[in-house]
């Protein structure tokens, strides 16, 4: 029986990262209005539980986010950012 359980939980190790797909999207940030602006939005995203990066450039007005869509959701990545004082939509 210990032998039965300890491979089911060797197999539920291996098996349960495959649930999560890692996402990807590029937000469009319109109110960045400085070169500062930048810091701010990319902190209030590394605070979102699931986000693995986010790049944030004040050139292009924008932030592409990386993320785990079993923690975190693309609605929580644009809450982050509102949150900030940076409101923010998904770009297609």
């Amino acid at each position: 029986m210990k032998k039965l359980l300890s491979v089911l939980a060797l197999l539920a190790a291996f098996t349960a990262p495959a649930w999560a797909t890692p996402q990807t999207v590029t937000l469009s940030v319109p109110g960045m209005t400085c070169a500062a602006c930048p810091f701010t939005v990319k902190q209030a995203l590394g605070k979102v539980n699931g986000v693995s990066r986010a790049d944030v450039s004040y050139e292009k007005k924008q932030a592409v986010v990386s993320f785990d869509d079993a923690k975190t959701s693309i609605q929580a990545v644009i809450k982050a950012t509102a949150d900030a004082g940076f409101p923010s939509t998904a770009k297609q």
